[in-house]
């Protein structure tokens, strides 16, 4: 089930608002846990079942770690069974598959025959709820949070549909008080619908469109230099407003149902280095790789090649959670060569001698390099389009066909409002703080304006839930 679907805004989230609201406040975290396994069992029941495991595993590690009287050595056994569990499910239902494939290449290259390759399902937000959950324990173990006392609490932690597929990855220690006791408000709730509304119209009215100018420059085999910066242009602008929106829509989810979730991004575009823009791009998956894998690797504390090579890890890792495929890892490896370059330079490198702006439009083009890697269907596929995007590589008169399509008149228009929407300080967060009655009526035409849009569009994916 998604958010901008008929089925979530008119029949699920009433229903399950209602429900909610008048159980009982004892009732109200089964209830949620519940509503989350339905909205995720929605494409396949299955799935749940992995759901449920992980949850079972890291609720039982996270009590043997606490348990009083507790050896070193079974409380460390315990974290292993915890992280080898999730990784292990990360393992077989996502890199599986790549894992065989390379193998098989190996294999012919040495003249061998290969294998069958087995196909296996990619269950939805896998990658986010084993974030979760496994934090959990890693947090117990080091002390940083306290262990959950109610197994149906720790369920509606991990189920919790809001941010169950895509984020923001929420730890436990930030949700623990909430779990227990929340406050329900009217301007809180009013809040939350104000933040999902945005939140769905920049998902409907922006990157719906956006990705489809994306598609079909993508899809060219020999673009243009102008449609290939344009149509990679297109899909920065559908992945940040669609993640973003996202993520806007999950807040006010929260919001309604007594949460608040961390903000998870903070105008990325307005990034003056690609350091800056890792702090306010993801904000929940930066800090996260940042806690348990840099820091743990040693940080900055071991010296300028240490300091390099850890940040070059665990982009690579990040590049890899994101997609098992090699573009992926290209796409981890790019950035972590920026942020190494950056840290070693630091105000003696090349953006110390352009203005403010100049660094913004400079640290975009960079990032626009990057979102072909993200975006291309293999490497090769990227160095093609990145080759078409620096003239490299002559056109055919049949890819001007295209022109056609993506330069149209309101193609363009909305390509200016996307950029001048990104280019924007006050963001949905802001808005939907204080919801005044002039602005209640904007956002209701704006809702009707995308619920309108929704039914017309037959492109409607979240780019994450393939991660």
């Amino acid at each position: 089930m998604v958010f901008t679907s008929h089925i979530f805004v008119f029949y699920f989230l009433p229903l399950c608002l209602l429900v909610y609201y008048v159980l009982p406040r004892r009732a109200r975290n089964g209830c949620l846990t519940v509503a989350s396994y339905l909205f995720y069992g929605w494409w396949k029941p299955w799935f749940v079942t992995l759901m449920m495991a992980s949850t079972v595993v890291d609720y039982t590690a996270g009590r043997v770690i606490s348990a009083p009287g507790a050896t070193a050595k079974r409380r460390k056994l315990a974290l292993v069974v915890s992280i080898c569990t999730n990784l292990g499910l990360l393992g077989v239902f996502k890199y599986a598959m790549f894992t065989q494939e390379n193998l098989n290449f190996l294999l012919q290259v040495f003249g061998a025959d290969g294998f069958r390759v087995l196909q296996i399902t990619l269950p939805i937000g896998i990658s986010f709820y084993t974030f979760q959950t496994m934090s959990y324990t890693i947090d117990v173990y080091r002390g940083v949070a306290q262990p959950v006392r109610h197994f149906g609490d720790f369920s509606c932690f991990v189920a919790l549909f809001p941010q169950l597929i895509a984020g923001p990855i929420v730890r436990y220690h930030t949700l623990a008080e909430q779990l227990a006791y929340r406050e329900h408000r009217i301007d809180r709730f009013s809040s939350g619908v104000a933040i999902f509304i945005l939140g769905f119209a920049k998902k409907i009215m922006l990157a719906n469109p956006m990705g489809a100018i994306a598609n079909s420059v993508f899809a060219t085999n020999h673009p243009t230099t102008i449609a290939a910066w344009y149509g990679v242009t297109a899909y920065a602008m559908q992945i940040y407003f669609d993640f973003s929106g996202y993520s806007d829509m999950a807040v006010g989810l929260g919001r309604m149902l007594g949460f608040e979730f961390p903000k998870n991004f903070d105008s990325p575009y307005h990034s003056q280095s690609i350091t800056e823009f890792w702090r306010r791009w993801h904000i929940s998956l930066s800090s996260f790789l940042r806690d348990y894998l840099y820091i743990p690797l040693g940080g900055n504390k071991r010296g300028s090649r240490r300091t390099y090579a850890n940040l070059a890890t665990v982009m690579l890792l990040g590049g890899l959670w994101h997609g098992a495929q090699w573009q992926f890892v290209a796409w981890g490896a790019y950035h972590g060569a920026w942020l190494a370059i950056e840290r070693r330079f630091g105000k003696q490198s090349f953006y110390a001698v352009l203005p403010r702006q100049g660094r913004i439009v400079l640290t975009f083009v960079l990032v626009l390099f990057s979102w072909v890697l993200f975006r291309a269907e293999t490497v090769s596929a990227a160095m093609r389009y990145i080759s078409a995007m620096l003239g490299l590589r002559s056109s055919v008169p049949a890819a001007t066909l295209v022109h056609g399509e993506i330069f149209a008149l309101h193609n363009m228009v909305l390509m200016a409002i996307c950029v001048g929407v990104a280019s924007l300080k006050t963001q949905a967060w802001d808005v939907a703080q204080v919801v005044t009655l002039p602005r209640a009526a904007l956002l209701a035409t704006l809702f009707v304006l995308a619920v309108a849009a929704m039914f017309t569009q037959t492109l409607n994916p979240f780019l994450y839930f393939q991660f």
